[in-house]
């Protein structure tokens, strides 16, 4: 039988100033045994996996690295292998609605009891402030005139055009708007992409846009693609589409320009509905987060990757995002699919709407006169 090879050690100890000599045994430097070495290991294999979960705890706290994932090149790899199939640009759709909806629910909350006013007041506004279409189409810059309802006299303008051109009018600058500040948000995250080193400040921007658009991987080349703009010509066809050129009761009560369901928010139902049963049509305060409601879904929702990734083709290439092109990968957004698709192109190319494509927003701050 082995025996263990003890080695004894003297401790002194020197509590009150006495000296006392206390002697320990203690396993030997070297395990002789197998049991004992088994041991051994056993004990260190259980240490390893207590404590690495806290490893990796504290390391996606960002306590060993200040940096974030940057995998921005993977979105080049389609272009470059020239297949689509070896690209996931929306490895992770997973995340809090909550979240994703932050700040479209403190914008729907900023004007609760805004006034409507008549499609008579509108236009003379539009007058008063030189605010045309054809001055648009002309000179690609458009009036910051921002209203949170649509006129209920919309529906009873019988000329087809002029219900257009006010509808047109309405919604151009609230995509403008929105689109801008997606420009501003993409402008700042490929300064922090370019940079070695990111600010506690850049940081906690980050982490809050990784929460808007639903990356809770922290993915910065899935971030870019999803933050993106949606061509004007594309919304507004939309917009018209989902409302009637904006007739829809839906849109006049509810401010739903898009039509965007609910199963928990707070609605309108279709009329056609169960009483307790189905989805209802997301209702808003005001108009411009109905907007803004509409790109963060496009924009997140995973029925429209390929959307996502036509537009990010786009951009790759270095060309203008091209509504027609991109309205072909919108075929989900309705029930009639495909046949849904061509009626957005023909709505797009019967009214002309790409010419508003290039339109600018007047700057209502300092911060917006750089992207015009």
């Amino acid at each position: 039988m082995k025996r263990f090879n003890l080695k004894r050690i003297k401790f002194i100890n020197f509590n009150r100033k006495k000296k006392t000599t206390e002697t320990i045994y203690l396993f030997g430097e070297r395990v002789s045994s197998s049991i004992g070495r088994t041991l051994v290991a056993c004990f260190g294999i259980l240490g390893f996996f207590y404590i690495a979960p806290i490893l990796i705890n504290f390391a996606d706290q960002e306590i060993f690295s200040n940096e974030f994932q940057n995998d921005s090149r993977k979105i080049m790899v389609y272009k470059l292998n020239g297949t689509e199939e070896q690209i996931s640009i929306d490895t992770n759709e997973a995340f809090d609605e909550k979240d994703l909806l932050s700040d479209i629910l403190t914008l729907n909350d900023l004007d609760t009891d805004s006034v409507r006013l008549s499609a008579s007041t509108i236009n003379q506004l539009f007058e008063d402030t030189n605010y045309s279409l054809d001055d648009v189409r002309k000179n690609k810059m458009v009036r910051p005139v921002a209203l949170t309802w649509l006129p209920n006299e919309i529906k009873k303008i019988e000329s087809a055009k002029k219900r257009k051109n006010l509808f047109i009018q309405i919604v151009l600058p609230l995509i403008l708007e929105e689109n801008n500040n997606i420009k501003l948000d993409r402008l700042k995250l490929f300064t922090i992409i370019n940079k070695n080193n990111n600010t506690k400040l850049e940081k906690k921007w980050l982490n809050q846009k990784f929460k808007q658009y639903g990356v809770p991987s922290k993915d910065l080349s899935t971030l870019k693609i999803r933050m993106d703009e949606i061509p004007t010509s594309l919304a507004i066809a939309q917009a018209a589409k989902e409302t009637g050129w904006g007739t829809s009761r839906f849109a006049l009560e509810g401010n739903a320009l898009f039509g965007q369901w609910t199963w928990s928010g707070e609605g309108l139902k279709p009329k056609d509905a169960e009483k307790n049963q189905g989805h209802k049509v997301m209702k808003f305060n005001v108009l411009q987060a109905s907007v803004r409601a509409y790109q963060r879904n496009l924009n997140t929702h995973a029925s429209y990757r390929e959307f996502r990734k036509a537009r990010a083709k786009l951009r790759d290439e270095g060309v203008k995002l091209d509504s027609m092109i991109l309205s072909e990968h919108l075929d989900k957004y309705a029930e009639t699919g495909q046949k849904y698709v061509e009626i957005l192109k023909k709505i797009i190319s019967q009214n002309n709407l790409k010419d508003f494509d290039d339109a600018k927003l007047l700057p209502s701050s300092k911060k917006l006169e750089s992207l015009i």
